[in-house]
């Protein structure tokens, strides 16, 4: 019966370390660390006139929440979505992106979106971001 030390894992470790600190050093050594500089950066956004037609409950909500961050056209040009697949894309603009669209509106934004670029047969083509 062979016997194994308990004490090789450590050793492994101490390697897995010594070769971070040893590829820390490099990097350090090398000038990279010092050569990042982190500096504030101002951009223009590209203006749009253009926003969803008519003049709805459900336009509304899209002009007044949506064009916050996006152009009308930007939407547009998603793939043509269900129903439900526009409410996961709204609720997702909410709960993981935090923009403010009102929880009773999301429903509402996501049924307008349908309305005018909804996939109205076959399968449902999924999110498009």
């Amino acid at each position: 019966m062979k016997t194994v030390s308990r004490f090789k894992r450590p050793a492994r470790r101490t390697q897995w370390i010594v070769a971070g600190a040893a590829a820390v050093a490099l990097v350090t050594s090398m000038g990279v660390a010092q050569a990042l500089t982190l500096h504030a950066e101002s951009i223009t956004r590209p203006e749009s006139v253009q926003v969803f037609p008519g003049d709805s409950v459900g336009a509304k909500a899209t002009n007044s929440y949506c064009l916050m961050c996006h152009s009308a056209g930007m939407v547009l040009n998603q793939p043509l979505l269900k129903e439900d697949a526009w409410l996961g894309e709204v609720s997702k603009m909410r709960n993981a992106f935090k923009a403010p669209i009102p929880e009773d509106q999301v429903p509402i934004i996501a049924k307008y979106l349908y309305s005018i670029h909804g996939s109205k047969k076959g399968a449902d083509t999924g999110a498009g971001s």
